[in-house]
């Protein structure tokens, strides 16, 4: 029996927001601006589209900023979610990251978790590291992205089982297209994923209870 779990990655897996984070090193006039756009975006307010390349232009991110980002991941990683990965993987659970952050910060906790699989936005830097651009036309850049993996995924496995969890009104739109999908609330608990999601937790150890 194929199954696949999908966690999202920022505010989820780890308590950090890998975007929020690298716009610390820009100063605190471009935190802010980021930190605002990256809130209304993860509810709902304003799609993500509009605001991702807005994002990393005010930003900047060096090669060497986002390998720094990559280590707060792991140093402010969920406390269960090591054990949790684990028990899935042990359980016969393929488990996967589909995010709208960054694959550059991202490859390091997915190494510290044992996840090969990572779907998150490719960024580009010239050879002194420093930012060129990112793929505007990966799908988590813009709504509709993550399902639009999911399809793909399935597609490419056709798993009997696929499920979803994460914290953003990006990963609530999967909930109709996986078996199950889990708000997760430990971090941002925000209003239309609590509203909307047919089950939630605030510790990703408790996915297990309702996935084995």
């Amino acid at each position: 029996m194929k199954k696949i779990i999908a966690f999202d990655c920022d505010s989820t897996l780890s308590a950090i927001e890998g975007v929020d984070e690298l716009a610390r090193f820009a100063g605190d006039d471009v935190f802010k601006q980021v930190e605002d756009l990256t809130n209304q975006a993860m509810n709902g307010k304003i799609a993500v589209e509009t605001v991702f390349g807005k994002r990393l232009e005010l930003i900047q991110p060096t090669q060497q900023q986002c390998e720094q980002v990559g280590q707060m991941y792991i140093d402010h990683i969920e406390p269960t979610a090591k054990a949790t990965i684990a028990t899935l993987q042990q359980n016969g659970w393929e488990c996967i990251i589909i995010s709208g952050g960054f694959a550059a910060c991202i490859e390091p906790l997915a190494k510290e978790l044992g996840i090969n699989r990572i779907e998150a936005v490719p960024l580009y830097f010239t050879k002194n590291g420093s930012y060129l651009g990112f793929d505007s036309d990966y799908p988590t850049t813009r709504n509709g992205g993550k399902p639009e993996i999911i399809f793909q995924i399935k597609g490419e496995q056709n798993p009997d089982t696929i499920a979803m969890i994460g914290d953003g009104v990006s990963d609530l739109e999967t909930q109709s297209v996986v078996d199950t999908f889990i708000g997760y609330l430990g971090y941002a608990a925000r209003e239309k994923v609590q509203e909307e999601a047919k089950n939630t937790t605030y510790i990703l150890s408790e996915i297990l209870d309702i996935l084995i």
